[in-house]
């Protein structure tokens, strides 16, 4: 499941496509949810850009989302604190089943 309630927060799991053309997310593929980003997968510059668009589109603080798994692959565990699942699904754009 790419994205799941714990406790006081959403657990998500992503698939990230560095040095893409531009910011974007796609449906869940294989259980992740796909986000392309402009920044290259090089001393962190992919991971700060991923908090920055993510805190963009959930409209929450860079702060209340932190990487949990992953730092150095391509595939993260996210937990973003103080959301539902829903309303993490509704504000990043993504529709359909968990």
């Amino acid at each position: 499941m790419w994205i799941r309630e714990n406790g006081s927060g959403t657990v998500l799991v992503c698939r990230i496509h560095p040095n893409a053309r531009k910011d974007s997310i796609e449906p869940p593929r294989d259980d992740q949810l796909v986000i392309h980003l402009k920044a290259p997968a090089i001393e962190g510059k992919a991971n700060k850009a991923l908090i920055k668009f993510l805190s963009t589109r959930l409209d929450m603080a860079k702060t209340r989302i932190t990487i949990r798994m992953g730092e150095k692959g391509r595939t993260k565990v996210l937990f973003l604190s103080g959301i539902g699942p829903e309303e993490a699904k509704e504000r990043l754009g993504v529709t359909g089943p968990p």
